[in-house]
């Protein structure tokens, strides 16, 4: 038989590994790392969500729910999006149980793209709308943010759709990964206000909604119900990554499509984990404000570290990123420096320019860890900084 892999459909054959699980798992493989590169929470999930999912063992609940996922659990997310965000969805036809934000957008993509339509995508971005979108022979349209401290302007928003009449989805994260810059309700009114006047679906992926820091969250499906897909879970709320719970809403029609290609990918999320997420709804109202007052401190601490190294960064006001500009005068190639921080001190975090367009030069650090670590953290850059800063006068 011939190699197996030359057999297989070569456009799977071609999407590469991504890079940043690639570069985690090189920061896993030394226990003496700092590891600042993994986007999830380090608390542990509360612990009445916990006892919800080994109570529904004991029950023996452990069988198929149906495909658009338990209705215990959509009415209580669909009570707690209304109480958190004035949404109004019914759970019975506007709501939909996926396997996570990272299936949702795939299920999200796979229904409503055809060959030669295009997505709008702000760029630098979450590693996976680029490669989902290719997957469905459609085209990524990169919009680059970091002229605009990394928000999207409504002038080029209008700009790029005229000129690209073939795009068919707005993929919007905010807050934002990599960067943790949102938009208030002006900024999200203003673009709203462009995309009315297009036939563009919006793909909102609002999962860090609960961690932002000067204030509360604006949901874009509040401005364009009719044209939005609304994303977001329990992953970053209630620190249940590996639950794998997200939930995806907007109009019964749209939905409905897209329940057909999540039901092929899946049959059904875990049973055990939509009790835990239905726990989280019903009573973790205020279980995310800890974490978030948590994880503001941090930020505080590591932005100011920064600053003092003489790293530029957006002041994120949500999610737990800082998006780091390298100091000029050291060598801008983030994905050496990255490397050869994790070489010389041990010290993980992710180069910019993974996340696509507007990246390059960045650096990508996470304050989902301890104080503890930031703080080392801190220290070995500051300490390869100097280094840096001796081999080039030593050079002179």
């Amino acid at each position: 038989m011939r190699n197996p892999v030359d057999l297989m459909n070569p456009e799977v054959v071609a999407i590469k590994q991504q890079e940043i699980f690639k570069f985690n798992a090189l920061a896993k493989s030394n226990k003496n790392v700092v590891n600042m590169t993994v986007g999830e929470p380090n608390f542990s999930t509360p612990s009445h969500i916990k006892l919800a999912a080994i109570q529904a063992i004991i029950n023996d609940d452990t069988r198929y729910t149906v495909p658009e996922g338990d209705h215990a659990l959509l009415q209580a997310a669909a009570g707690y999006m209304n109480k958190k965000y004035g949404l109004n969805y019914d759970p019975d036809t506007e709501m939909l149980v996926t396997l996570g934000v990272t299936e949702g957008v795939f299920s999200t993509l796979n229904a409503l793209l055809s060959e030669g339509d295009e997505v709008l995508i702000p760029a630098p971005c979450y590693t996976i709308y680029g490669p989902d979108t290719d997957f469905d022979h459609a085209t990524p349209i990169y919009l680059d943010t970091s002229k605009s401290e990394f928000r999207v302007l409504p002038e080029q928003l209008d700009q790029v759709l005229q000129a690209h009449p073939r795009i068919k989805a707005f993929l919007f994260n905010y807050p934002n990964n990599p960067t943790g810059v949102t938009y208030n309700k002006v900024q999200l009114e203003q673009l709203a206000e462009v995309l009315s006047r297009y036939d563009v679906f919006v793909i909102s992926d609002e999962i860090y909604s609960e961690l932002t820091y000067n204030s509360k969250h604006y949901s874009f499906a509040k401005l364009l119900p009719k044209q939005t897909i609304l994303l977001n879970g329990v992953s970053k709320s209630h620190a249940m990554t590996g639950w794998r719970i997200g939930i995806a809403c907007g109009p019964k029609e749209i939905i409905e499509q897209i329940n057909k290609i999540h039901e092929l990918a899946t049959t059904a999320v875990s049973t055990i984990s939509q009790a835990a997420a239905t726990e989280a709804y019903k009573n973790g109202f205020d279980d995310p404000i800890r974490m978030r007052d948590e994880y503001k401190k941090r930020r505080d601490v590591l932005l100011s570290g920064l600053e003092k190294l003489d790293f530029y960064c957006p002041i994120p006001d949500g999610a737990f990123y800082l998006f780091a500009k390298i100091p000029d005068g050291m060598n801008q190639d983030d994905v050496f420096f990255a490397k050869d921080l994790l070489n010389q001190e041990g010290l993980a975090i992710l180069p910019g320019s993974f996340f696509g367009e507007g990246g390059a030069g960045h650096l990508r650090l996470s304050y989902a860890a301890s104080m503890e670590s930031i703080n080392s953290a801190l220290v070995k850059l500051g300490d390869y900084v100097k280094n840096y800063s001796h081999a080039i006068e030593h050079n002179k």
